[in-house]
């Protein structure tokens, strides 16, 4: 294989991505190249538009456009009561074309024990402060059945002891051990449907 400094770095930046190795970032890398006009030339300048104009919101956690602001944030048409807590965006995007849930949603950015992550960098604190400013009756723990998951889980629920708002999670159809993102809308549904209340005062 020809030593190109050029290429072998977009190999292993490639390779750096969810469900990529080396050989599976060969072959994208050689495709870029044989399309340069079709697909690395737009892709260029889409991916600095991002870079430039994409950031992740302070307040909820997902996405947002330096241009046109936080949707999530911005959703007025509909007063919603609830609120789903997820760790990532693609947890977000699952539940989002599964339609199941209506309200709005809160994305923690990672868990309390993932590598590298403290709860002081979850967006916890902002939470709390949406459930009292918005009135929310009904928190949604949305969080992975794993170990991480179900920490951040625990801990969230002690941080909102002091509201209002019922806390429930996600039951019956979350297997242990299973991401969001994973699963399929029949889970997805199960999930939703069975969540239990993990409010210490209910009956």
């Amino acid at each position: 294989m020809q030593n190109i400094n050029e290429i072998e770095e977009l190999i292993k930046l490639i390779s750096k991505l969810p469900g990529l190795g080396p050989k599976s970032a060969k072959r994208i890398v050689l495709k870029l190249i044989n399309n340069r006009d079709e697909l690395v030339k737009p892709m260029a300048s889409t991916l600095a538009q991002v870079y430039k104009n994409v950031t992740r919101c302070n307040s909820c956690g997902s996405l947002k456009s330096n241009i046109n602001g936080c949707i999530n944030c911005e959703n007025l048409k509909e007063k919603y009561t609830k609120i789903c807590v997820v760790e990532d965006i693609a947890d977000q995007w699952s539940i989002e074309n599964s339609n199941i849930f209506q309200g709005y949603f809160h994305i923690l950015g990672g868990t309390i024990s993932s590598v590298g992550q403290r709860k002081e960098d979850l967006l916890i604190n902002s939470l709390v402060e949406r459930v009292n400013r918005e009135n929310i009756e009904e928190v949604i723990l949305a969080t992975s059945a794993t170990v991480e998951g179900q920490t951040t889980a625990y801990y969230i629920q002690d941080s909102l002891k002091n509201t209002n708002a019922k806390v429930t999670k996600l039951a019956q159809g979350l297997p242990v051990g299973g991401e969001i993102e994973s699963l399929d809308d029949g889970t997805l549904f199960s999930a939703f449907k069975n969540r239990s209340n993990l409010n210490s005062n209910s009956d």
